[in-house]
């Protein structure tokens, strides 16, 4: 089996991107560039064949793949974003992941954010936000608890997606900004670490092999998953946070 990453290339129209929890502040975008070259970098050397589209740059929010599906060994499911701004993206991205899943689809009045879904060992928890209503939730618990994977709904308060607060750490494991969601459904299931408190950002951490990679800029949280006994690097992307963004949702990650 081959470790598969699925990218995009920034959209020139990055700077009027989607925005619902920040102020627009200006994007460098040859920083920005820069840094979605360094994540590139760390995906290759996790030993991921990094694929990189370009088909969608008409899209200012195009980069965000991860919310454009989510991906198991079984099948892809294509959501159905809760930006309307969005809702075209999903239209290549299905063409591109037919050639390596089978397909099921989140249909309207359901809204899916894939950067709602929260995937912890065989549980995935789906944020309640203002990208993702209860109905995506019921849809994609419909498409899969039939092949054996449990399904919870999560109400998030605090940020734009529920992986902006809390993400895995391993198949047992979660790093969380605690107060920015509803915590007991998780707890019950998962180890809760919490992030250092005005570090609530550093809760999007990925997981590439046995590294777990983190946005710069939180040296105490940093420290907390190290001493749990993780190898902890950064990766710089301050740029692409002014975008809302964390380090999960520039790709989609699976094997072959």
């Amino acid at each position: 089996m081959s470790l598969i990453a699925i990218t995009h290339s920034l959209s020139p129209k990055l700077p009027a991107c989607e925005l619902t929890h920040l102020k627009r502040i200006p994007i460098n975008m040859d920083k920005a560039q820069a840094e979605h070259e360094h994540y590139l970098q760390a995906l290759k050397l996790a030993g991921y064949e990094v694929i990189e589209y370009t088909f969608n740059e008409g899209y200012p929010d195009c980069v965000f793949v991860e919310d454009t599906a989510i991906v198991v060994d079984e099948l892809a499911v294509i959501t159905n974003p809760g930006a309307a701004s969005r809702r075209g993206e999903t239209i290549n991205m299905a063409t591109a992941l037919a050639k390596y899943r089978m397909l099921a689809h989140i249909n309207a009045p359901a809204t899916l954010d894939g950067g709602d879904v929260l995937r912890v060992g065989r549980k995935f928890f789906v944020g309640i936000t203002t990208r993702t209503n209860r109905a995506g939730f019921e849809s994609l618990k419909g498409i899969l608890e039939p092949h054996d994977y449990q399904v919870y709904p999560i109400e998030v308060t605090g940020s734009l997606h529920l992986k902006s607060a809390v993400t895995a750490l391993d198949s047992q494991t979660v790093i969380a900004a605690a107060n920015w969601f509803d915590t007991p459904q998780i707890e019950a299931h998962c180890r809760l670490i919490a992030v250092a408190e005005g570090e609530e950002a550093a809760a999007n951490v990925l997981r590439l092999g046995e590294t777990i990679y983190m946005a710069e800029g939180y040296p105490r949280t940093r420290a907390i998953i190290e001493e749990a006994g993780y190898k902890v690097e950064t990766i710089d992307i301050r740029e692409l946070q002014k975008a809302e963004s964390g380090l999960t949702c520039s790709s989609l990650l699976f094997t072959r």
